[in-house]
């Protein structure tokens, strides 16, 4: 949810954008899932209009290669689907309230 929180403000570096806000609270692990899963969601649609799926794989040699290539494949990919299961934003409010509240580092 936060991870596309800047599509309509940055829809061209919406990535960066939510790895930006979301940093001072969160593991560098995480930043750089949120920050690169734009370019590593390409990989399901870039293909079909003339961009290169696999430009992900001048990551492969990273530490967080894999996470983001799971966070998108599971999480982020699959949430197009239209009859994928999905909880209430009153679901996650405590879950987003808690990250915000975190002393920034």
């Amino acid at each position: 949810m936060v991870h596309d929180i800047g599509d309509e403000l940055a829809p061209f570096s919406h990535s960066e954008f939510a790895a930006t806000l979301l940093k001072p609270f969160v593991s560098e692990e995480i930043v750089l899932v949120i920050e690169k899963h734009g370019l590593f969601q390409a990989y399901y649609y870039a293909h079909h209009v003339g961009g290169d799926r696999h430009a992900r794989d001048k990551y492969k040699d990273h530490p967080f290669y894999d996470q983001c290539v799971h966070f998108c494949e599971a999480w982020d990919q699959a949430s197009f689907d239209p009859n994928y299961p999905t909880r209430s934003l009153n679901y996650f409010e405590p879950m987003v309230r808690e990250v915000f509240s975190r002393r920034a580092h």
